[in-house]
């Protein structure tokens, strides 16, 4: 693959701190061998100018089809990161069918739309931040801000927008983790996969039958007016991926966001003193702490070079956002710095932890929205809040996809009105 002898580079399943891995990878070159679960190789596009070529590209396809390795059987059953390659909807559409299915849902995630969400997303905040008090005075002053804060803040946003009701969102939650988890099992990624179809199957039966002003409710009236328009496993697939994007990048951008304050106390400093803004706090935590840190998968079309490496066709290609985000090539020698003032600097380069090209994150609007409304609300209402134990206690995630902690015990100290 790599026209260089080095080795390929083996990812973790069980994931690991992403930064120190990249740093290393990145010194290779911006793309790299990589040698997936199950023995598949695959490659890793790592620089920021080589990802942005990448995924821009006219010889860069999604769909499976062109996945070599799968289509030859030597990819098991119950490979962990079967659902990301296979599951029919945007993420693995391209040309006309990648144009349909985003024309559906893009009709929910419109400026206007989103901007019509705020009053719920404030009143959510709120009633969550006494959720989050309640929960640290019954623990002698600590709680998980991921499971009181972080994560049901994004999981009822898009559960209202996707007419879920609230019966299946703590399932789904758990199951969606499975299928992002990269260290999973293949009984277990089967089993996982199969009850997170027959959930999402209730749901849209539920809305079948009593149809709402949500997407879910929209996708299945476009299938039933046209059939040829949305079949049934581009509905599910479609929901498959609404949930996870719409609540786990989110869920990661607001507990990363608030590490990086907690670790950084002079540049919570500056956003309380105006020097920058919370959007500002978001988009250098998006850079910095991306909250994805390799998304599966592109393919080749034919053999492709990116940055003097060949990447031969069909390979399946990951895109390196958290690495991309500190390249220093793209974002200066001080990449490697949490700096909120960044995003302010003349000729600051933007980072594309939301994507690039024509897969660019369709609910990025509404992920900014949620993390400025909850990060503002948290550190108002608690403006001494700080992490319960240190960096060196927390856990990553079990997967090389996510890039976040499984738990964040905070102390939130005294709460203002």
């Amino acid at each position: 693959m790599d026209t260089s002898p080095v080795t390929p580079h083996r990812l973790d399943p069980a994931g690991g701190c992403p930064h120190a891995v990249n740093e290393r990878l990145l010194a290779r070159g911006a793309v790299t061998s990589v040698v997936l679960p199950g023995e598949v190789e695959g490659a890793v596009v790592l620089g920021h100018e080589a990802l942005k070529e990448f995924l821009a590209h006219p010889d860069v396809a999604k769909g499976a089809r062109h996945f070599t390795a799968l289509n030859e059987g030597r990819v098991a059953e119950g490979w962990p990161l079967m659902t990301f390659a296979t599951v029919q909807g945007m993420t693995t559409a391209d040309g006309d069918d990648h144009r349909r299915l985003r024309s559906l849902v893009s009709k929910a995630f419109t400026v206007r739309r989103v901007e019509r969400l705020r009053p719920r997303i404030e009143d959510l905040t709120s009633t969550l931040l006494d959720g989050l008090n309640a929960a640290a005075r019954e623990g002698g002053g600590v709680a998980d801000l991921r499971e009181h804060f972080a994560l049901p803040l994004p999981m009822g946003v898009i559960g209202e927008l996707l007419g879920v009701d609230a019966q299946y969102r703590d399932r789904l939650h758990h199951l969606t983790n499975q299928v992002v988890s990269t260290d999973i099992g293949p009984e277990q990624a089967v089993a996982a996969n199969r009850e997170l179809m027959a959930v999402l199957g209730a749901v849209a039966a539920a809305r079948t039958e009593t149809p709402g002003d949500d997407l879910t409710s929209a996708l299945i009236a476009a299938h039933d007016e046209d059939g040829d328009r949305l079949s049934r496993q581009e509905l599910m697939g479609t929901l498959v991926l609404m949930i996870i994007a719409g609540h786990e990048t989110t869920l990661n951008l607001i507990t990363n966001a608030v590490r990086a304050l907690c670790a950084h106390r002079d540049q919570l400093a500056s956003v309380l003193d105006g020097e920058a803004d919370w959007a500002d706090v978001v988009e250098e935590t998006l850079r910095w702490d991306a909250p994805v840190s390799y998304f599966p998968f592109r393919y080749p079309v034919r053999d492709l070079t990116v940055d003097g490496t060949v990447i031969p066709q069909g390979t399946p290609v990951l895109a390196g956002y958290s690495a991309a985000g500190r390249d220093r090539a793209a974002h200066g020698p001080d990449a490697d710095r949490f700096d909120v003032t960044r995003p302010r600097r003349p000729g600051a380069a933007r980072h594309i932890s939301l994507g690039h090209g024509a897969h660019y994150c369709l609910g990025a609007p509404l992920a900014r929205m949620e993390a400025t409304i909850a990060l503002e609300r948290l550190f108002t209402r608690f403006p001494d809040l700080d992490l319960a134990v240190s960096e060196a206690e927390l856990t990553q995630q079990a997967s090389f996809v996510g890039n976040s902690v499984r738990t964040l015990p905070v102390r939130p100290g005294t709460s203002r009105p």
